[in-house]
């Protein structure tokens, strides 16, 4: 058991029958009246975040949360099959839990998948930047390089993001997984 005295950011805590995981709190000690603690909290089955109110002191149980390295494989319809490349266990996971980082994915990835106590998958966690090839966009032009503008590129992932002029067709980029933004060219 753990009290609202040891909330950390990250937390995964088990309270009401869900789990959630803790994106920010603040303790409060008013002039008058008992301390309480504000948090801000996601809902890791539902992807959900709320803001909740506790008494300080207030006890919960921490929820035994595991992240096992996997290595995207393949999708058949709405399941993307991930193995575990230490025992070579596959994990089938559907595409309502994972449907934002769905878009992301390509064959051979390695991510996180998320287990509660060794049996309930909760999602995966993406690695911050992936590379990725550009299948189609329109050719720059030459000369248009004083503004920043960009164009839609469409990359091997189906995957719609907006990158500079200069980028072509076939070349590698890489983009953030955080919000599906262009970094930079991919030379290696």
């Amino acid at each position: 058991m753990i009290s609202t005295a040891d909330f950390k950011t990250g937390l995964t805590i088990l309270y009401d029958n869900n789990i959630y995981q803790i994106i920010e709190f603040l303790h409060v000690k008013p002039g008058k009246g008992q301390a309480y603690v504000n948090s801000k909290l996601k809902n890791l089955r539902t992807g959900a975040t709320i803001d909740y109110t506790f008494r300080a002191g207030e006890k919960m149980k921490q929820a035994n949360i595991e992240r096992v390295k996997m290595q995207y494989l393949y999708r058949t319809d709405n399941t993307f099959v991930f193995m575990n490349q230490d025992t070579y266990d596959q994990v089938e996971i559907n595409l309502n839990q994972i449907s934002e980082e769905a878009k992301y994915l390509y064959e051979t990835l390695e991510v996180e998948i998320i287990y509660f106590e060794r049996s309930e998958i909760l999602g995966l966690v993406l690695p911050d930047k992936i590379s990725l090839t550009v299948t189609e966009t329109v050719p720059g032009v030459k000369g248009d390089t004083k503004t920043n503008a960009l164009k839609d590129a469409v990359l091997e992932t189906g995957l719609l993001v907006k990158v500079p002029l200069f980028i072509n067709q076939g070349e590698k980029i890489i983009i953030s997984t955080q919000d599906g933004s262009y970094v930079a060219r991919d030379n290696r």
